[in-house]
């Protein structure tokens, strides 16, 4: 076991299904991954793998056929997928999302309807909050749910919906002005819908289209996708949490948690980086000697080394601090922030440490150095992690007076 990134305390279970996933991830992940990245290949065997580790209801309550645990477990298990390849975690990311929302808002129907289908990995989850016109500006959207009878009918465009065509759950967020009077607060006219559809692109159901996937940069594999919704008929019993206007803020309940997760991508990718930038560094010679002699390289290790070591230490952190109950949207926003800086920086000296066979497609790192500047992006930009961080700041140190 590497000496960075170890996280003191775990009980024997955490530390079996940690030393499971990472077997799992050295075995089937880290040998297909850059042969499946560069096709922009599904992952299927590995997902289906997965399936059958439980990972899909790791954080799921057992009397929902989950494995019921932690927070902090199922992030250790997040940052050792995307160290293996960070799409996989994206797609097992936001299924937990949407299986966190269920659990923590969802009526009794909903839960047992969805979650041990969702604990099997039988139903998969994708949630939708972005459109093409507002990015982090979540207040202003303008997708819209209208009451007809026993149903909505919904209407309006998202994007960047992270498995958009694989999911067969959608967690939809929009505008619902029904019993909310003109001038309403935009966040409390907002309800998150349950959306059931066939996996898939094109018409997924009447009134809802999967136009394709987008063609990204990085993070390939993993389908990103719009999502139109046009008359869209869905039934009353679909609220999540049976009443309308809770949307926002059970959205940002997932997206909190979808933060540490994020984070733990972070790390993932960055220890990964630490390992290509380490061990190359001691196989490549130049000048008589390995390049790890060499003091210009020497300190570019110990910097990436300590980045690696301060980013866990601030996503475990954060995670523990839910899992105690506590309010911890400063923390998951600070361990966002800084693993996915850091996470950048790491594979950047990473890259450099390789040379010119950093900008070759046979070497991982390559991959690594499309796949971080997502993280720089993804639940909430660096510049909104600030934001919020800033606000929390001073609440906390308010003077008095």
């Amino acid at each position: 076991m590497a000496r960075l990134a170890q996280t003191h305390g775990l009980t024997d279970v955490q530390q079996e299904i940690l030393a499971t996933v990472r077997d799992f991830v050295d075995k089937e992940i880290l040998p297909v991954a850059t042969d499946l990245e560069h096709r922009d290949e599904y992952p299927q065997q590995i997902v289906d793998g997965l399936k059958e580790l439980g990972v899909f209801g790791l954080m799921i309550p057992e009397e929902y056929g989950g494995l019921g645990e932690s927070l902090l477990t199922y992030a250790l298990c997040v940052e050792e997928i995307a160290r293996g390849w960070m799409s996989v975690s994206g797609i097992i990311n936001t299924h937990f999302i949407v299986a966190y929302m269920l659990k923590q808002h969802g009526t009794p129907e909903q839960k047992e309807y969805f979650l041990p289908r969702m604990a099997a990995g039988e139903t998969r989850g994708a949630f939708s909050m972005s459109e093409p016109g507002l990015g982090s500006d979540v207040s202003a959207i303008t997708s819209k749910a209208v009451r007809d009878g026993e149903e909505y009918v919904l209407d309006g465009q998202k994007m960047w919906l992270t498995n958009g065509g694989t999911s067969s759950l959608v967690a939809v967020l929009v505008r619902s002005d029904e019993g909310h009077p003109e001038g309403t607060a935009p966040h409390k006219s907002m309800t998150t819908f349950l959306v059931e559809k066939e996996p898939g692109f094109g018409e997924v159901r009447p009134g809802l289209t999967i136009p394709g996937k987008i063609d990204k940069m990085g993070y390939k594999g993993v389908d990103t996708t719009e999502l139109v919704m046009d008359g869209l008929r869905i039934p009353a019993n679909r609220v999540l949490g049976g009443v309308t206007g809770r949307g926002f803020y059970q959205m940002m309940d997932g997206v909190e948690v979808g933060r540490v997760n994020v984070a733990a991508r972070g790390c993932g990718v960055a220890q990964r980086a630490f390992e290509l930038g380490v061990s190359y560094a001691q196989q490549r010679h130049t000048f008589g000697k390995a390049i790890a002699q060499h003091q210009a390289i020497q300190f570019k290790l110990a910097e990436m080394a300590t980045k690696v070591e301060a980013a866990h230490a601030m996503m475990v952190n954060a995670a523990r601090k839910k899992d105690s109950g506590e309010r911890n949207d400063l923390e998951a926003g600070m361990a966002k922030y800084l693993a996915a800086e850091y996470c950048k920086e790491v594979v950047e000296d990473a890259f450099r440490i390789h040379g010119g066979y950093g900008f070759s497609k046979e070497y991982e790192i390559e991959r690594l150095y499309r796949e971080a500047p997502m993280l720089l992006i993804g639940e909430g930009t660096a510049e909104i992690q600030k934001m919020i961080i800033g606000r929390r700041l001073l609440e906390e140190y308010r003077i008095q007076g």
